[in-house]
């Protein structure tokens, strides 16, 4: 393979700002999209992820980065580096090494769009599609965050190259559990997709559950869902299961809310995309909270939860700022009974 496909990888905090550099890729991170630096996550983006950006507009790629720059080429992305940011690092590097799109790049760009969207179908088989595979490679990791980003980046490139030749040979790759047969490193991560299920039951067991009245996408009213809040979930794929939950939830159709707070360090709250609803509103809730009691303890607020503001994501996830909340549980779970009420 080309030595372009070697580019050397920086990780950066969500949400950093950044600016075109020579001889340097920025992807899923920097808060625009021009060319050099391709992120989905501002309010003037496109209702798309990185990757699909990168086969949507290839000349923010080719324009930015010569031949001449290709074997000394730098790619920054965000810490923990998810399937959006090593798919579209890894379509970028493929369209500098064949200065073309071809069809089995934009399969992959159309699944990434799928699973950073939460849009894998319902009734997928998670074990035989490449988005829980990855997952499953990555859960577990006991090292330093800085060797889990280098290795993230090497396991999810060595995925995506698996996929993009296994395309180019006629196979389909949304879903094929047959694709991994054989391939010691696939088949247990396979079976780790598995065996989270019975994860997603312990998750279950100990969770709280609760209606929540929220605001439809489009159009004014609400609409009520099942809603799931989680402490320091096992499960990897908490939200897949969860969403495909037929049984547990009141309303017979998934919890379509999800709260998970990861050690009172961490919150993340999402909806699915499916229900036709969202959270907006609410990250504003919780930013005032966050201000006031940041200003009772005379600390600083310079990154704040992120509402989901962008095309893309519609208001449909807020994550906690990246240097920890001051909110507990109990102040965050208030906020947001109240607010779906």
């Amino acid at each position: 393979m080309a030595a372009v496909m070697d580019a050397a990888f920086d990780f950066v905090p969500y949400g950093s700002v950044l600016e075109p550099r020579p001889g340097t890729i920025v992807l899923d991170v920097g808060m625009k999209t021009v060319a050099g630096v391709i992120d989905h996550h501002h309010q003037e983006a496109e209702a798309e992820c990185a990757a699909s950006l990168v086969i949507k507009y290839p000349n923010l790629v080719l324009d930015h980065i010569g031949p001449e720059e290709e074997t000394r080429l730098k790619i920054i992305t965000h810490r923990l580096p998810d399937f959006d940011a090593l798919s579209s690092s890894f379509l970028a590097l493929k369209l500098l090494e064949t200065r073309r799109l071809d069809a089995s790049m934009e399969k992959i760009g159309a699944y990434a769009r799928l699973a950073d969207s939460a849009s894998l179908p319902g009734n997928i088989d998670l074990a035989a599609t490449p988005y829980s595979i990855l997952r499953a490679l990555f859960a577990g990791a006991k090292m330093p965050e800085a060797e889990i980003n280098v290795a993230r980046a090497a396991e999810g490139l060595k995925l995506m190259r698996f996929l993009y030749v296994k395309s180019e040979q006629g196979y389909e790759i949304v879903e094929n559990r047959s694709l991994y047969s054989g391939i010691e490193r696939y088949e247990r991560a396979m079976r780790k997709v598995e065996n989270d299920y019975f994860h997603y039951l312990d998750d279950l067991a100990r969770a709280r559950r609760s209606l929540l009245n929220l605001p439809l996408s489009s159009g004014s009213g609400r609409r009520r869902v099942d809603g799931l809040i989680v402490r320091n979930p096992t499960s990897f794929l908490l939200k897949e299961w969860a969403r495909r939950d037929a049984r547990e939830p009141s309303l017979g159709s998934g919890f379509s809310f999800l709260m998970t707070n990861y050690w009172d360090e961490r919150f993340i709250l999402g909806v699915d995309p499916e229900k036709g609803v969202n959270l907006r509103g609410l990250g504003s809730l919780l930013n005032s909270l966050e201000a006031e009691k940041r200003e009772a303890r005379s600390r600083p607020f310079p990154l704040r939860w992120y509402e989901g503001n962008c095309p893309f994501f519609n208001y449909r996830i807020i994550d906690s700022p990246q240097d920890g909340t001051l909110l507990t549980h109990d102040e965050v779970l208030d906020c947001l009974l109240r607010f779906g009420g």
